[in-house]
């Protein structure tokens, strides 16, 4: 007789292996977890809201601006927002364009293919000719350098695209918020739940991107394209910014000759989920400006905790950071268990095999991460 009985896992990180094999989560669950990371995700919410709506701002009234100065203004100029951005006293978008830029040198996924296909140059050079008609300086910079403008509406895509990829997020932890207040989340795989669940109802949302230049509506990224929110904009986001990421400036050296930094792009590891809190606060460490944001909406209850601690709030931003890693480590469960090849209650040996494969593979690039230290029992 052939046995059903799978074999317990082999790999460095069986325990998570089977933890995911068994419904739960990568993150312990306990009442201060469940907590940490709801409340975290209630001021990453809010502050997503602000994110997503100012890219899609810049995506659709900034297009081909090559100097836009008020751009973080969502249109909204006047002299008492003015002295607030100069008193440093407003959301730091110039995080949101961080992430969008990281997306888009990392590339990846179908929209990075679109983005060289024929298809979108053709379009980029129709609305490109009826946004320069008539402006001599800027036509005549793009006869110069071809490649300048079409390059500036491919960012301009990543900003769109971000923007709506943002906009799903922020209803996703807002609303979490909302059922914990009611007492329908008590633990981290309902947390899980709530996630994968809207991942599940946005998957085919489709990515479209449409600028209007005197009058005309130009579409840059048609429906007719077939990009979708869970593939198309979910999946490369965790890819690039859970996982690759960008080294930090300051922390190590860019030299090419230092070989501090890896040669290849996939070989990269600065992402979310292995990033160091400790220096967050310091300067030029872009995870900084998000701590900062979501110090400003943090609900209560998280807000005492962070005070229990042996710095009381003299560390906030680190605190930020660490309950920001674990509510991270809940989405990519979420999304992990999205994408299993097979459900996870399959009694087929062989669907259980390839979930067991699958599994063993995320588990190879959790490794380095901050995947253990997060789990150490609650330190408040």
């Amino acid at each position: 007789m052939v046995s059903t009985i799978q074999q317990p896992s082999n790999h460095p990180l069986a325990e998570y292996v089977h933890r995911l094999e068994a419904g739960e989560a990568l993150l312990a669950n306990s009442q201060v977890n469940v907590l940490e990371v709801v409340g975290i995700l209630k001021s990453y919410g809010i502050v997503l809201d602000a994110y997503s709506k100012n890219l899609i701002y810049i995506a659709d009234h900034q297009f081909l601006e090559l100097f836009p100065f008020f751009k973080y203004f969502n249109g909204e100029v006047s002299l008492g927002k003015l002295l607030q951005f100069w008193n440093h006293d407003r959301i730091n978008y110039e995080y949101a364009e961080y992430v969008m830029k990281t997306m888009l040198w990392h590339g990846g996924g179908d929209l990075d293919t679109y983005l060289d296909s024929p298809e979108f140059l053709e379009r980029a050079q129709r609305v490109m000719q009826a946004k320069t008609k008539n402006n001599w300086l800027v036509s005549g910079l793009q006869r110069v350098f071809p490649d300048f403008l079409p390059e500036q509406i491919r960012q301009l895509a990543y900003y769109k695209v971000l923007g709506l990829f943002w906009r799903v997020m922020s209803d996703m932890f807002i609303d979490l918020s909302d059922r914990f207040d009611r007492k329908e989340i008590q633990s981290i795989a309902e947390v899980v739940q709530h996630v994968q669940d809207a991942l599940v109802a946005a998957a085919n949302q489709p990515l479209v991107y449409a600028v209007e230049v005197k009058g005309q509506v130009y579409d840059i990224i048609p429906e007719s394209a077939g990009l979708t929110f869970l593939m198309d904009a979910a999946v490369p986001y965790v890819d690039t910014i859970f996982f690759r990421g960008t080294p930090f400036l300051g922390t190590v050296s860019y030299n090419a000759q230092a070989q501090q930094i890896p040669v290849f792009q996939d070989q990269f590891i600065y992402g979310a989920l292995y990033a160091d809190p400790l220096p967050i606060g310091g300067a030029g460490i872009p995870p900084t400006l998000l701590m900062q944001d979501m110090r400003h909406f943090l609900p209560d209850y998280l807000h005492d905790i962070y005070r229990q601690g042996l710095r009381g709030e003299d560390d906030l931003r680190v605190k930020i950071c660490e309950s920001f890693q674990k509510s991270m480590f809940c989405v990519t469960t979420a999304a992990i268990r999205g994408l299993m090849p097979h459900p996870l209650d399959t009694e087929d040996p062989k669907q259980r095999q390839a979930n067991r494969a699958y599994l063993e593979k995320w588990m190879d690039r959790f490794i380095p991460s901050r995947l253990e230290i997060v789990n150490v029992p609650d330190r408040y």
